[in-house]
This record gives structure tokens, C-alpha cells and sequence, in this order.
């Protein structure tokens, strides 16, 4: 996905509401004016910083999650509507995990175990730069208030997890409702298997109809951008942790027949297992680059189930070991490390937005018109 990300207006509005002014982030954060004037896209770097810019000037370090609760569904993007007339909060997730790609280059990955789903957040583009704690709190707090929102519920996470020194813990955990660990290796969510189940109130079939389709359709208009290479490579970091993706697999989440990717393929003189094999390399060393790391758990997050396997393909790609490889790199602990997931994205899913929760009004006739008026 190329590294462009259009400004939400529900930032801007969020940032109203806080009291913050926007000029004061905007200066701070060296945002050219045209990007105001003319809704110009931005990088990730820059979004990132505009992040620590309002961090800067609101000087609160819970700054994201009053952001993300102050908003509400005068400013709610098309593509995190279907989330919100989903049929119960499971449901809702995997919506925002698919159309998130709509909004930014970030991913939500979600990975149900037996009693929990843990939900880790990252950026594609963020070449190693460690993501603003507001940031990680407004994209956490905008997927708890989907929960809590969706369901009438005051729906507490049986696990918060941030991957930064310990600030504002009392106001951390009074909103979560639950202790929040500080210094973690990952910034993670989890909720337990009984809240995914919680039935939406506002749950909508006919509105779903409405907006579905066109939101696949932007999905799809927004994939033919890039290559084929680059959406396969996409598709297999997200799915290597703990596995070998398939080419079945990922034609699936490609919206195609696993016959018709190969034959795409072979249009392009292209060959699945080189993609495969290319994929983990450069994981493998962003990894790697990150000494906090064990061999054995980087092994692990490239999809192999044995170290001696990995430590037999990294010979290949480097002509030595990964312990040598590391020792000439010499990078302090946890310096660049890649923002990326050790759990495999939710299947048939993996792009959803950010952004904050929507009150409902009562009449269907009334959200059927808001629903085409957005889209």
C-alpha cells in the first residue's frame, strides 16, 4: 500500500474538543500548509509526527484517549460505519480489520486464542520508528469504545499491554478498567471469547447492504494501485508468524481463485515461493535488528516451526549465521525496532481504520440517508 494517509478530520475535531489548537501541532510538527489548504495526503513519518507534536503542546500523557473518547459520529469516516452496524462485537472487529487499509497503512491483527483475542496495531510504513504513545492510546480506546458502544456495555480488557516507560498509569487503568503493564515487548489489547460475543444494539442488515459493497469496491480499486508482488508480500507478513502461508491462503485474501493468481503470476514472471522466501529475509533482518529479540523468537515470527531450519535459510541469504549477522550490526537493545505483529491477522481480513465510536440515532430511514450521503 503506498505511504499516503489523508488527515482525518475526526483528528481535528478531536483536538478541538480536547482544547488544543491545531495551528500550535501543525507548527510544531512542520506540516507544509498546503496539507491544510488542500487535504493533501502525508506520510507516515509525518502523521507520526503530528502525533508527538499534539502529545508536545497538550503536555498529557493520556492525551489519546481523551481524543478518542471526545468524538462521536458527527465525524465518523464510511469505511468504520459497517463496524458500528455489525452483528456483535466480533463481528464488528473484523470489519474494521478489513476496510482499515481505506483510512491508513495500518493493520489490525487479530488472533483468537482459546478464552481471548489479542489485537496488535501496526503501521506498514513505519521503517522501524517506534509509534507515539497518543497515537497507540487513541487507536486502542477508539477499539474498546467500538465494544463499549456497540454493545451498551462498560466492556473491560482482560489484558492491556504498552510497549513504553510507565506514565499516567492511574488514568490508564481507571479507563480500561483493568491493569494496565507498562515496559511490555508489544503494545497489545485482548479481550475475552464472551465480550466478542456481545450482540450490537445497532446492529443493521440493510444498512450493512448499503455500505458493504461500496466499501469492497474502494477495497478493490485501492489494490489494483499496487503491484501484484507488493500485495502478496503484504498479505504473507501478516500471515508468517508460527506458519508457512500458502498460495491458496493468500489468493483468498486477495478476493481471487488460487488458479487465477497463478496465472497473474506467471504473467508477471513471477514465482510464489521466491515472494515467500523474500518476505521472510526482510523480516527476518528488521527482526534481528531489534537485540531484545531472541534467534529462537525471530525464528518463530518468520514462519519457522524449527530454529535450525531458519538458521539454514539465513545462510542462504547472507552467508552467515544470524547470531554473526547481529553481532555486526551492533545495535543497542530495542533501537529501530520494526513495529510489526507476532500474531497472524484475522483470516480473510486484515485492514480497518481508526477512528472513534458513533451514537446512533433511532430511525432507519434517517441512517439509510447518512449511510449514502457518506459513501
Amino acid at each position: 500500500m503506498p505511504d499516503r494517509i489523508r488527515i482525518p478530520h475526526a483528528l481535528w475535531q478531536g483536538l478541538k474538543r480536547v482544547g488544543i489548537p491545531r495551528a500550535d501541532v501543525v507548527r510544531l510538527a512542520q506540516i507544509p500548509m498546503n496539507v491544510l489548504r488542500d487535504d493533501d495526503p502525508v506520510s507516515t513519518m509525518q502523521f507520526f509526527a503530528i502525533w508527538r507534536a499534539l502529545a508536545d503542546v497538550s503536555r498529557d500523557p493520556a492525551i489519546g484517549l481523551k481524543i478518542a473518547v471526545s468524538l462521536d459520529d458527527a465525524v465518523l469516516p464510511p469505511s468504520f460505519l459497517a463496524a458500528y452496524y455489525a452483528r456483535d462485537f466480533r463481528d464488528a472487529l473484523q470489519r474494521v480489520a478489513r476496510f482499515k487499509r481505506l483510512c491508513a497503512p495500518e493493520d489490525v491483527l487479530i488472533e483468537e486464542q482459546e478464552e481471548r483475542c489479542e489485537i496488535t496495531l501496526t503501521w506498514t510504513h513505519s521503517d522501524g520508528e517506534v509509534t507515539p504513545p497518543a497515537l497507540i492510546d487513541a487507536s486502542m480506546a477508539a477499539l474498546l469504545e467500538l465494544g463499549r458502544r456497540g454493545t451498551g456495555t462498560r466492556i473491560v480488557p482482560v489484558a492491556v499491554e504498552l510497549a513504553r516507560p510507565e506514565g499516567a498509569r492511574a488514568g490508564h487503568e481507571r479507563y480500561y478498567g483493568c491493569r494496565v503493564r507498562f515496559g511490555a515487548r508489544k503494545n497489545r489489547l485482548a479481550f475475552s471469547r464472551e465480550d466478542l460475543g456481545k450482540p450490537f444494539a445497532s446492529y443493521n442488515a440493510e444498512l450493512l447492504e448499503i455500505l458493504v459493497p461500496e466499501l469492497d469496491k474502494r477495497f478493490e480499486q485501492q489494490a489494483q494501485t499496487a503491484s501484484l508482488a507488493e500485495q502478496i508480500k503484504w498479505v504473507l507478513r501478516r500471515r508468517l508468524t508460527g506458519g508457512r502461508p500458502d498460495i491458496g491462503s493468500v489468493a483468498s485474501e486477495l478476493a481471487m481463485s488460487e488458479r487465477s493468481l497463478q496465472r497473474k503470476l506467471a504473467e508477471e514472471g513471477l514465482a510464489f515461493q521466491d515472494l515467500l522466501s523474500q518476505t521472510r529475509h526482510e523480516l527476518a533482518l528488521e527482526y534481528l535488528s531489534d537485540s531484545s529479540m531472541e534467534i529462537a523468537e525471530v525464528a518463530y515470527m518468520v514462519g519457522y516451526e524449527d530454529q535450525n531450519s531458519f538458521f539454514r535459510a539465513f545462510r542462504q541469504w547472507e552467508d552467515r549465521t544470524p547470531s554473526a549477522w547481529r553481532a555486526g550490526k551492533r545495535l543497542a537493545p530495542r533501537q529501530k525496532r520494526p513495529d510489526a505483529p507476532r500474531s497472524a491477522g484475522a483470516r480473510g481480513h486484515g485492514l480497518a481504520p481508526r477512528t472513534t465510536p458513533l451514537r446512533l440515532t433511532s430511525h432507519k430511514s434517517s441512517r439509510k440517508a447518512a449511510a449514502r450521503r457518506q459513501i
